[in-house]
């Protein structure tokens, strides 16, 4: 069974009634914790798209970046994400359900929102309507504000400063920025991440952090 069977099968248990914490019960060990990693991006997703009240092709495409779609698994993708867009359950209700179901596994709710992010910032613009939908998940799943800031300026600096990307602030010790910047590309290591259990796609999704990540470590240090 391919896994855009397996996440048309979970999604359709949804569709006839099933309770998103059940299914995902289901999901959370490997390699059933990627298809949990797809549905939770999808079910967003789905709802995100409400935020600016359109789904450009764009969009579409950086999901496809992240989520390799075979085209035998085409009908399956599309039929996940129309089950998940029809649901009458609110974003923040979606976005609480999954911040309980990995609360034991802060990475893994840092990289659903990257995956949000990821595709809120495709067509090249950050409506204010997304940002207030991917700042209410981050809430929902439990991540500070400063998490929030760090993991925006990632995806939108033009919106924060190098400092926030690390989430440290100017006045922070430079060797202490050192330390940070260190262990965040330690952390965000694909063998790291790989170890730590996170499916593919997540790590896929890291290397613009760890971009980011660098970047402002650099322009700090010009800065300095």
């Amino acid at each position: 069974m391919s896994i855009w069977s397996r996440i048309s099968e979970a999604i359709s248990a949804l569709a006839k009634g099933a309770s998103l914490a059940t299914v995902f019960d289901q999901l959370r060990s490997p390699p059933e914790r990627s298809v949990a990693f797809t549905i939770a991006v999808i079910a967003l997703g789905a709802k995100m798209a409400k935020a600016d009240g359109r789904v450009t092709r764009d969009e579409v495409s950086a999901f496809r970046e992240v989520f390799q779609i075979a085209r035998a698994d085409e009908a399956g993708a599309a039929r996940v994400f129309n089950l998940a867009r029809q649901d009458v359950a609110g974003y923040r209700e979606y976005a609480a359900r999954i911040g309980r179901m990995f609360q034991d596994d802060r990475e893994m709710l840092c990289g659903l929102l990257e995956g949000l992010f990821h595709i809120a910032l495709a067509d090249g613009e950050y409506h204010p309507g997304e940002d207030r939908f991917l700042e209410d998940v981050a809430e929902d799943f439990g991540l500070s504000e400063g998490q929030f800031r760090a993991l925006r300026a990632r995806f939108a600096p033009d919106m924060a400063d190098p400092y926030s990307v690390l989430g440290v602030s100017p006045d922070t010790d430079p060797a202490e920025i050192r330390k940070v910047w260190r262990q965040l590309v330690r952390d965000t290591h694909p063998d790291a991440m790989i170890a730590r259990g996170l499916p593919e796609e997540a790590v896929k999704l890291a290397e613009k952090r760890m971009i980011a990540i660098n970047r402002a470590w650099d322009d700090i240090n010009e800065g300095a």
